[in-house]
């Protein structure tokens, strides 16, 4: 086996996780032909543990097809995504400064739950694991709303916050995963890596 990965994410946080993991990667990025937007695209009625895991899959199925494609050296392939949810209600991204500000209020004050799947495939072999966490939000005032939204870090985030940014000091409470809520849980990720036969 390699002695490296390929992470298929342009989340510089998962980078970060992995480097502090000490596991050598390279990036396999999607190419502009690629609509990869269009693979977090919320089913009616789905439920946030279903839909972060069906998109992580969707992922790892594009990932490996451009590893083909691009006739790159074999190596185990790892996928990630990341979504907030407060009940049944999935927030990703946010669209825009607005779209942000409107999550935001709406996680003021309350618990959410953080659920990051992994994926991780060498050849015919796939793992998959699940890290569920739970954050709970200081109620944020509309001057601590405006001035984080005018920072521009919730954009590009589930949730449209970073935990291990600004939004640091509004949040109250966590139970679960650090560097799960972050984008990239270690321990499960060292687990699947370990079973996969990976040795870093």
């Amino acid at each position: 086996m390699a002695d490296f990965i390929y992470l298929a994410s342009q989340s510089p946080r998962r980078r970060q996780l992995l480097e502090q993991m000490g596991i050598r990667h390279e990036l396999l990025l999607p190419g502009a032909d690629e609509d990869a937007e269009a693979i977090e695209a919320v089913l009616p009625n789905e439920a946030p543990a279903t839909y972060v895991k069906r998109v992580t899959r969707l992922k790892l199925d594009a990932a490996l097809q451009r590893l083909r494609r691009r006739g790159l050296p074999p190596a185990p392939v790892l996928c990630s995504d990341t979504t907030v949810a407060l009940g049944r209600t999935i927030y990703g991204k946010p669209a825009d400064a607005r779209d942000a500000a409107r999550m935001l209020r709406e996680l003021s004050g309350s618990t959410h739950r953080v659920l990051t799947a992994v994926a991780v495939q060498h050849g015919r072999q796939r793992l998959e694991a699940l890290s569920d966490s739970r954050v709970t939000f200081a109620a944020l005032t509309p001057a601590q709303v405006r001035a984080y939204v005018a920072s521009g870090e919730p954009l590009g985030k589930a949730g449209a916050y970073a935990v291990q940014g600004r939004a640091a000091a509004f949040i109250a409470h966590i139970s679960g995963s650090y560097s799960g809520i972050m984008g990239l849980p270690m321990f499960e990720t060292a687990q699947l890596l370990q079973a996969l036969g990976f040795r870093r």
